[in-house]
């Protein structure tokens, strides 16, 4: 039987930043040392918008608005674990809250979008990020 793929859902959550600069925040995850945005698993009966948002807000303490008009590219690859995965991803804009360092991430970047492709760590995330 093969493994049932997993499922997860994130955001690419924007901001004007200084100068009226794009930014997309991401996230440092020490037990990966990886750059990437924030996201992870649904859990048992729970949407992928739904998931999206309650990873975003797990992850950087951000509570967020999900523009359901701008979902991105899907990606798909293998986890660690060798187990097939599908990401949703969303944009998404912050409302208010603020990052706190917690087990899954120690550090939130805001980087302008148009050089966040050279602090991204996956191809599959760059290719979210071609998606704005």
């Amino acid at each position: 039987m093969p493994d049932a793929e997993v499922r997860a859902a994130g955001g690419l959550v924007l901001r004007h930043g200084p100068g009226g600069t794009l930014e997309v925040a991401l996230v440092h995850r020490p037990k990966y040392d990886d750059w990437t945005f924030p996201k992870g698993k649904l859990q048992a009966d729970e949407t992928d918008e739904e998931a999206a948002i309650r990873e975003v807000f797990e992850e950087t303490g951000l509570h967020v608005r999900l523009d359901e008009e701008r979902e991105l590219p899907s990606v798909r690859y293998r986890d660690v674990a060798g187990r097939p995965k599908v990401v949703r991803y969303w944009v998404m804009t912050p409302l208010d809250g603020h990052f706190e360092p917690n087990r899954e991430v120690d550090e939130l970047w805001w980087v302008p979008v148009d050089s966040a492709d050279r602090v991204l760590s996956y191809d599959h995330d760059r290719e979210v990020l071609r998606g704005l």
